[in-house]
């Protein structure tokens, strides 16, 4: 019987543009995804126990199924040899746009290794992962994978053909609290990510523009973090959801959720994943303010994580 985990996550800066080499900023959440595999005799088996939105378990089912065959390939195992029952649960939700795809296949990709008595790095898992999340989001950017490999709070820089990722370890001068709304609405990152691909071509000029923009507002918030401005962090998010907007990730929901945020106080807020759907995040430092989002939120009928980001 083999054990792993895998961190939940959150984008702070740059989902989508970091697919085209933008820097982006991700942190990982206190919520994690658990994995145990133990070997059988039945083909491969996999019971999902992680608490989330409804039907998230169901949509996914697919993906995931080819999410863990893209893994065993990149362990090198024989798809059609190998049997194994899955477990997974966790205090990670399966909400849409915290990682929760990332975290379970690091999960399982540590628990396999484990059952298996393979020594593999976190460069390795983290590899694995990127593979697997290739069955959510056809040509990932790999700031989840990192994230649920790594863990903490991460300067992340997709590479050019031939060259290795850019991942920097930050720091925050302490922990701070945030607030993840969740709209309920399941997200298809792929559809999401393969949009944006279809619209920058048939708009060049303008999505040069607005990639240029969330490049300079990146470099600001690593400052801005850095020095522990959380007033203009929380501005600076503001601000990235709105070019967000502008290529056209975001929805009603997501816009609702993170305007009901700012009006309750939160210094920013945002969509944090692939968009069309699933989360956003607020930036709400001290346990008053973050109790005061989430409880409205809750009080609209939206489930909400409280956890903590730069852990």
């Amino acid at each position: 019987m083999g054990r792993g985990s895998g961190f939940g996550k959150t984008i702070l800066f740059n989902e989508h543009f970091v697919v085209y080499g933008i820097p982006g900023i991700v942190s990982a959440i206190d919520s994690t995804a658990s994995a145990i595999v133990r070997q059988t005799g039945e083909g491969i088996r996999v019971k999902d126990e992680r608490k989330g939105a409804k039907g998230y378990t169901q949509k996914k089912m697919v993906q995931q199924k080819e999410s863990i065959s893209r893994m065993l390939k990149a362990m090198s195992f024989d798809r059609e040899k190998i049997a194994l029952e899955i477990w997974l649960g966790g205090n990670l939700p399966g909400f849409s746009g915290i990682g929760a795809s990332a975290a379970s296949s690091v999960a399982i990709a540590r628990a396999i290794a484990d059952d298996f008595d393979l020594d593999l790095s976190d460069e390795k898992i983290n590899h694995i992962a990127y593979e697997a999340e290739k069955a959510y989001a056809g040509t990932p950017s790999g700031i989840d994978n990192t994230a649920a490999t790594y863990g903490g709070l991460i300067w992340f820089k997709k590479s050019v053909i031939g060259k290795s990722d850019i991942i920097e370890k930050l720091s925050l001068k302490k922990p701070v609290e945030i607030v993840i709304g969740n709209t309920g609405i399941v997200a298809d990152t792929k559809a999401m990510v393969e949009g944006v691909a279809a619209r920058r071509e048939m708009d060049p000029i303008k999505y040069d523009r607005l990639f240029k923009q969330a490049e300079e507002l990146v470099f600001q918030a690593r400052d801005s973090l850095n020095d522990f401005s959380l007033r203009t962090v929380g501005e600076l998010m503001d601000r990235n959801h709105h070019l967000l907007q502008e290529i056209e990730v975001s929805s009603e929901e997501l816009d609702y959720l993170a305007s009901l945020a700012r009006k309750q106080g939160a210094y920013g807020a945002k969509l944090t994943g692939g968009g069309g759907g699933g989360c956003i995040v607020a930036l709400t430092p001290g346990k008053a303010l973050q109790h005061k989002v989430a409880r409205r939120m809750q009080n609209e009928g939206f489930q909400v994580l409280k956890t903590r980001i730069g852990i």
